[in-house]
C-alpha cells in the first residue's frame, strides 16, 4: 500500500513525532502528498516552524519511501498504518496515534465499542488480584475485548483470566512483538498471540527499555472505551495511563482500596481527581452498558479543511489564534493538555482563555476542559 510507505517514511524523519505527523496527514489528507510539497506548503502545518521544515526538506532526498517501506516490510511483515483499514478506529482518534503498529496473533478486527483497559501494580495484594480476575471475568462473559500490558501483577492476572473465559485480549508491549516480557510470561504470550493480539509501536527485535513503556501506556488508554485501575500505588505507571485516559476523553474507573495499603494509593488519589468508583461488578457493567456505542462507519482518512476563522477572532491579539486552533469544536480538552500544546504557561494560558470566553469563542466544561462554540 503506497501510502502506508509513506507513514513510515514521515516517522523515520528526526524531529516529526506522532502529533506533528497527524497534524500534517490532516492538512494535507495524504502523506505522500505532503512527502512532495514545498517549504511554504510544510509551513502552513500547525506547529511546523521553520527550523523543523528546514530539517525535513534536508531529509527527504535521502530516503525512498516505497523502497524503504519493502525492505521493512521483510523483517516486519504484519504492521499497520493508519493507511490500513484494520488501524484500530479509538487509537486514531487521539492526538498521538503511533504511525507504525506491528502486531502479532489471531485478532484481527474486534467491536471497539466493548474494548475496557484493565491495569495496575506489578505487586498487588490478594484484594487487588481477588477482584482484577471477578471483573475480568465479569467483562469477558460479557463480550467485552480486555487490553492490558502484559506486565506482572494486575495485567498479567487480568489477561490470563480473560483467556481462562474464553475471551478475547489485547496485550500491548514496549518491546517489538517477538519479544517477551517479563521473560516468566512466556507461556501466558503464546496463549495471547493464539487467542488475541500483541501490539507495539516498536519493530521485532526491540529490547525492553525504561523509556518505551509510558509511551506504550497511551496506547492501551487510546485502544480504549475506558481504563480500569485495580490497585496503583503513588508514581505507578498504570496512572500515568489513566491520566491519558482521561486526556482522550475516555472514561477512568478506580477499585477503592484501604487507607494504609501503599498499592491503594495512586487509586485513591484518581478517586480525588473525579475517577468512577468501582462498588461492585453489577454497578460496574451498568454503568459501562450506559456508553454510547461508537459510529460504526469506517474510519474516514481523508484531509481537514482549516476551519474558517471566526469574526471575532478579529477583536483579539493575532498570538492568540494558535490557542483557538488547538481547541477542537466537537470535544472539549483539557487544561493540561493546553497547557502540553500551546508551549504557555499555566498563568498566562488561563488569562487567554478567560479572554476567549469573554468573547464568545469557547466555552468552559466542568473539570476546566475548554471547547469551541
Amino acid at each position: 500500500m503506497k501510502e502506508a510507505a509513506y507513514w513510515y517514511a514521515w516517522s523515520q524523519l528526526r524531529g516529526i513525532g506522532p502529533v506533528l505527523l497527524k497534524r500534517i496527514f490532516e492538512y494535507f489528507g495524504s502523506l505522500e502528498r505532503a512527502w512532495h510539497s514545498g517549504e511554504e506548503e510544510l509551513l502552513q502545518v500547525e506547529g511546523l516552524g521553520t527550523v523543523t521544515v528546514a530539517s525535513i526538506v534536508e531529509q527527504r532526498p535521502l530516503l525512498e519511501p516505497d523502497s524503504l517501506w519493502e525492505k521493512h516490510l521483510e523483517q516486519n511483515p504484519q504492521v499497520w498504518t493508519p493507511a490500513d483499514p484494520h488501524y484500530p478506529q479509538l487509537l486514531w482518534q487521539i492526538p498521538d496515534p503511533p504511525p507504525v503498529l506491528y502486531y502479532k496473533g489471531t485478532l484481527q478486527s474486534w467491536d471497539e465499542s466493548y474494548t475496557i483497559a484493565i491495569v495496575g501494580t506489578r505487586s498487588p495484594t490478594s484484594y487487588g488480584l481477588r477482584w482484577t480476575e471477578k471483573i475480568s471475568r465479569a467483562l469477558t462473559e460479557r463480550g467485552f475485548v480486555i487490553v492490558s500490558g502484559l506486565a506482572e501483577g494486575v495485567d498479567g492476572c487480568a489477561q490470563q483470566t480473560c483467556l481462562q473465559a474464553g475471551g478475547k485480549t489485547i496485550a500491548v508491549v514496549g518491546t517489538g512483538v517477538d519479544r517477551v516480557y517479563p521473560s516468566r510470561h512466556q507461556k501466558l504470550y503464546e496463549a495471547i498471540v493464539a487467542q488475541g493480539l500483541v501490539l507495539s509501536e516498536y519493530p521485532r527485535g526491540t529490547p525492553p527499555d525504561r523509556s518505551h513503556f509510558p509511551k506504550r501506556n497511551r496506547i492501551i488508554a487510546g485502544l480504549c472505551r475506558g481504563v480500569i485501575v485495580m490497585e496503583a500505588p503513588e508514581g505507578s505507571g498504570a496512572l500515568i495511563t489513566a491520566y491519558q485516559a482521561n486526556e482522550y476523553q475516555r472514561e477512568v474507573f478506580v477499585l477503592p482500596g484501604n487507607l494504609d495499603t501503599k498499592q491503594a494509593r495512586g487509586c485513591l488519589q484518581l478517586l480525588q481527581r473525579g475517577a468512577q468508583i468501582i462498588l461492585g461488578v453489577d454497578e460496574l457493567l451498568t454503568v459501562l452498558g450506559e456508553l454510547p456505542l461508537l459510529d460504526d462507519q469506517p474510519l474516514q482518512l481523508v484531509g481537514t479543511p482549516p476551519p474558517p476563522e471566526e469574526p471575532q477572532l478579529a477583536l483579539i491579539p493575532t498570538d492568540y489564534h494558535r490557542l483557538v486552533d488547538l481547541i477542537p469544536c466537537n470535544e472539549a480538552i483539557s487544561f493540561d493538555r493546553l497547557v502540553y500544546l500551546s508551549g504557555l504557561q499555566p498563568g498566562e494560558l488561563a488569562s487567554q482563555l478567560l479572554e476567549l470566553e469573554l468573547l464568545g469563542i469557547i466555552t468552559q466544561q466542568p473539570g476546566m476542559r475548554y471547547q469551541r462554540i
